[in-house]
């Protein structure tokens, strides 16, 4: 027998796989299909504090090994979330939840934070400060460290759940960015967000994208995904939700052991909704071919030999 199960900043996961936020909207679509509840969580769709309606389309275009989505944290604002999306949550999925944080200003991220952090169903919340498809906010405070430690210390002020600030790869130097979030008060790190990218259509020689430039996801990003964690586990002692790419039981067990506590599966749930069950039963197997019985022993395994 071997062990899947982890913790998330003092909370208990059967297993380490959750789907990542805007992939797997608020959960109880996903229950049709099958029992939510083998999942370790999910991370919910982005939340702001008024509804919105996201960019024009078209807002998705393909790419070799990836995808882009310029959706533009289209959700129904933290009222609704909070007075319809949870208790349809409820009905379906008894674990606690994973809820994504997005704003436009410091103020709004500490208003939507306050409100969902006051939810029983809501584990830990997750602030996405490195949206790249939205213009005025998101990403613009993911890329700067001043204004990171701004949102997470306004954040951490008003709330008593985990925090966990997520991180965005269009970035010169990752770590300082996650050294100053620790700083401010942050329980972990997910990392990371799509990469800033663009199609043109060579008929129109126009970008195929309304909003010219979107986020890149799917297996191209995953080795820039294990080279992110992998640097910032170095540099920081609170855990990392790893994410970016990740379709297979072997990509989870890569991550993991570039320090992962937690992987997160976005895009791949797109391409096959049954991808997160179907990872979780495949880890075993997988974890038995390189000799693991317990998942939290290979955390930050790679750092190790550094050591020797």
């Amino acid at each position: 027998m071997v062990n899947l199960s982890v913790a998330l900043c003092g909370i208990p996961l059967e297993n380490p796989i959750i789907p990542a936020s805007g992939t797997f909207g608020f959960g109880y679509e996903f229950a049709e299909l099958y029992d939510i509840n083998c999942l370790g969580t999910f991370s919910m769709k982005g939340t702001t504090a008024q509804p919105r309606f996201g960019n024009p389309a078209p807002r998705i275009a393909e790419c070799p090994q990836g995808m882009l989505n310029a959706v533009g944290l289209q959700n129904p604002g933290v009222e609704k979330v909070i007075s319809e999306e949870l208790p349809k949550l409820k009905a379906c999925f008894r674990k606690p939840v994973m809820a994504n944080v997005s704003g436009f200003s410091e103020e709004e991220y500490v208003q939507v934070c306050q409100a969902l952090d006051a939810q029983e169903q809501v584990g830990w919340l997750e602030i996405n400060i490195s949206c790249p498809n939205v213009h005025g906010g998101g990403m613009s405070f993911g890329t700067s460290p001043e204004a990171a430690a701004r949102v997470t210390r306004a954040v951490r002020a008003v709330t008593r759940k985990p925090l966990l600030i997520k991180l965005s790869p269009n970035v010169t130097d990752i770590v300082s960015i996650a050294r100053v979030c620790q700083e401010a008060g942050a329980d972990g790190l997910s990392l990371i967000n799509t990469l800033l990218g663009m199609r043109i259509d060579p008929r129109t020689r126009r970008p195929v994208l309304a909003n010219e430039t979107g986020g890149l996801s799917g297996p191209a990003i995953l080795p820039v995904a294990v080279r992110m964690v992998y640097q910032v586990y170095k540099a920081v002692s609170i855990p990392i939700v790893g994410m970016g790419g990740v379709s297979c039981a072997r990509d989870v067990i890569e991550l993991m052991l570039a320090g992962a506590t937690a992987v997160q599966v976005g895009a791949q749930n797109l391409v096959d909704p049954l991808a997160c069950p179907r990872i979780i039963e495949e880890l075993p197997a997988e974890m038995e071919k390189y000799g693991i019985k317990d998942l939290n022993e290979i955390i930050g395994g790679a750092h190790k030999w550094e050591k020797m």
